[in-house]
């Protein structure tokens, strides 16, 4: 049986630097080497710790990837070749800060659809910000690197989840009793919550309620039987075309399998129907009743 073939994935810094000896440009090697001691010595100061032997090795692991991601952003064309040249001619300094930014934009997108007061914190940011830069870019200068996919694939799932994000707030703000400004958002619950009550009709957008409403709702939907396509329409109408997606998804999600819809035309009992919302909304519900 004849042994898996493994493809070589090198960090594309390392790539650009095994063409160093063939490179007739004076100086170029010497250069390279100065701009990635000082970019180490910034990473150490920072991120590692410049006053041991594992912390400047670390800060030099962590250099290659950052580097490395930087030209992964910069050239569109994988060409070892163009990647030297772009270190020569630009300098490895740029290509670390434009990795470096990547990552900062990335930190600074939600991980979650639940966001509470901690995620706006400065040091909980910084320290979400240098997780990132390990995970993403620590790689030995011999080892393969899968530093750009992992980027991507988690870029894919934070602006997902930005999306998510972005229309519950919207929905917060235009709430029909009033913005809401709470720092906590439970963003899935804050969507249901206007999916569900958009079927009573009308457009009305609901991102909070409480127990008296939810009964007043559920009686005049049990007693006028809207449609209730015709309410998540008039949602849909009412929200911007840039929140469509994520909504027009939900919405077919939960028409296919919320329990609260499924129950609210039968004879549960108004216990039941609330305990089931709670499922669904969380900490986007107000208790008003003791």
């Amino acid at each position: 049986m004849l042994p898996a073939l493994v493809k070589e994935s090198l960090p594309r810094l390392t790539r650009a630097i095994k063409l160093l000896p063939g490179d007739d440009r004076e100086d170029a090697a010497v250069i390279l080497a100065e701009e990635l001691s000082g970019i180490t010595a910034m990473v150490a100061d920072k991120f590692t710790n410049n006053r041991t032997a594992e912390g400047i090795q670390r800060a030099v692991n962590l250099t290659i990837g950052g580097v490395s991601l930087g030209l992964e952003e910069m050239l569109t064309v994988d060409s070892d070749e163009l990647a030297l040249d772009y270190l020569v001619e630009q300098g490895a300094e740029l290509a670390f800060q434009a990795g470096f930014r990547q990552l900062k934009d990335l930190a600074a997108m939600p991980e979650d659809t639940l966001i509470g007061e901690y995620d706006n914190d400065p040091m909980y940011a910084q320290r979400r910000l240098r997780d990132l830069f390990f995970d993403i870019c620590y790689t030995e200068p011999g080892a393969n690197w899968d530093g750009p996919s992992k980027y991507q694939t988690q870029l894919k799932q934070r602006q997902e989840v930005q999306a998510v994000v972005r229309l519950a707030n919207w929905l917060r703000r235009h709430n029909a009793e009033g913005a809401i400004k709470d720092v906590d958002l439970n963003a899935e619950g804050v969507i249901a919550l206007a999916i569900i009550f958009a079927v009573e009709g009308g457009g009305r957008i609901v991102a909070r309620t409480g127990q008296k409403e939810f009964e007043r709702f559920v009686k005049a939907v049990r007693k006028a039987k809207p449609d209730y396509e015709a309410g998540f329409a008039a949602l849909v109408a009412a929200v911007p075309e840039q929140h469509h997606a994520v909504l027009l998804h939900r919405i077919d999600l939960y028409r296919r399998s919320c329990t609260v819809l499924q129950k609210l035309p039968g004879r549960f009992a108004m216990k039941t129907l609330w305990t089931e919302l709670e499922n669904y909304a969380g900490s986007e519900l107000d208790a008003d009743y003791d």
